[in-house]
């Protein structure tokens, strides 16, 4: 794909905080009655890098997005985009691109028109709009489509010609906040291809991606970033955050692992009774520490490090049969090929998993959210959500565009 050179991309923030004022519902409440959506936030989105946010409902990361966009203003600390500092500026000043989980398409325009919005608003010379109009389309595979409406087309759809919309303008940078959740399951897995084919195409594109959903964050992004309660809790790549995460709650939100709390001995560890032979490095003996394996490495039988429990539940998942087993008061669970014969509810198990396969944890470092346990409330979300207008022309438009965006 032939492009002009891009606006600035890379996003950092540096010590950036967001706060709310006194409103009703859950959060992190400050000693001024304020609730603290994003605290002291650190992050480094590098030029072309995918970027995820990951974490439960109110953990910060779409307030952490909103404060790239400019819809909302920090309290402290900076937004920069490459080497300026965004802090201060109006969204339309940004030189980014935004989709939603909404699409915020115009229903009264065109796929093409919608396309164009951003374009007409910045004013961009007539000339040039048909030929990027028809490039962003060509490249989210919507040609075909560019003089239906919204309506005519699936949810699918809608959202790739939100994508190409946001492409038209050849933003630095791409915010994607929750861009599948609106799409069924089958249409997830096509997006998902799709928008990593897209970062191939365009690598100079840096994309904060938000997410709540771990496939996606794993699938797409090159380094995840995991929030909780405002706060940046674990920030790496997919692959270390999955195989040596670095804290309970990155353990637990990311891959669901089974965490046993453990006593740290000379050679191993040990659980209700039960030595194990695990790696203890770094660990002083006598320590509190909690050890985590993934579920689809606990084998079920005797073998290395067994453990002996009773079957609590069996949930069958295709390929796959998904064990919860009872073992000294702890839910372990056991992901194993598809069994012709389930176990019975009660019946006494063997597990088992290799010592490789195990992480030494810090006790203490945090379990997963239920909730909004911080951040935004719902009412807090409502009134610092954009509207569509905003959405689609803020970020694209250049103040004093008028007459010359409509269709």
């Amino acid at each position: 794909m032939s492009r002009q050179s891009a606006p600035s991309s890379g996003i950092r923030f540096e010590r950036v905080s967001v706060a709310y004022g006194k409103r009703g519902g859950l959060g992190a409440r400050g000693a001024n009655g304020t609730y603290t959506a994003l605290d002291s936030f650190d992050l480094t989105v590098e030029p072309g890098e995918v970027m995820a946010l990951l974490g439960p409902s109110g953990s910060g990361k779409t307030t952490a997005l909103r404060a790239v966009a400019g819809f909302v203003q920090p309290v402290s600390g900076r937004v920069l985009i490459g080497d300026r500092d965004v802090t201060a500026l109006p969204p339309h000043r940004r030189g980014i691109g935004m989709v939603v989980q909404q699409y915020a398409l115009f229903p009264h325009m065109r796929v093409e028109q919608n396309v164009a919005f951003g374009l007409k608003a910045q004013r961009v010379p007539r000339g040039e709009i048909a030929g990027r109009v028809a490039e962003a389309l060509e490249m989210t595979g919507m040609a075909a489509y560019a003089r239906r409406y919204p309506r005519e087309l699936s949810g699918g759809q809608q959202q790739r010609v939100a994508i190409a919309r946001a492409l038209a303008i050849r933003p630095g940078v791409l915010l994607l906040d929750e861009p599948l959740s609106a799409l069924d399951a089958q249409l997830r897995s096509g997006m998902l291809a799709e928008l990593a084919r897209l970062h191939r195409e365009l690598p100079d594109v840096s994309i904060l991606y938000v997410t709540h959903d771990q496939v996606e964050a794993l699938t797409l992004a090159d380094r995840i970033a995991v929030l909780d309660k405002a706060r940046l809790q674990d920030c790496g790549t997919p692959q270390d955050l999955y195989r040596r995460p670095r804290t309970e709650f990155t353990a637990s939100f990311v891959g669901n692992a089974n965490l046993l709390p453990v006593s740290v001995g000379t050679g191993g560890v040990r659980f209700a009774g039960t030595e194990l032979a695990v790696a203890t490095v770094d660990v002083m003996p006598g320590a509190d520490a909690i050890l985590c394996v993934r579920p689809h490495l606990v084998g079920l039988g005797e073998g290395e490090n067994t453990l002996r429990g009773t079957i609590a539940e069996v949930q069958w998942r295709g390929s796959t049969h998904r064990l919860f087993v009872d073992v000294a008061g702890h839910r372990v669970k056991a992901d194993v090929r598809e069994l012709r014969e389930t176990p019975a509810l009660g019946a006494a198990v063997a597990l088992h998993f290799a010592a490789h396969d195990a992480v030494l944890l810090p006790a203490g470092t945090g379990q997963a959210a239920t909730g909004p346990v911080a951040g935004e409330t719902d009412a807090e979300a409502a009134a610092s959500t954009p509207s569509v207008t905003a959405v689609v022309g803020a970020i694209s438009v250049a103040k004093g565009a008028g007459g010359d965006i409509d269709g």
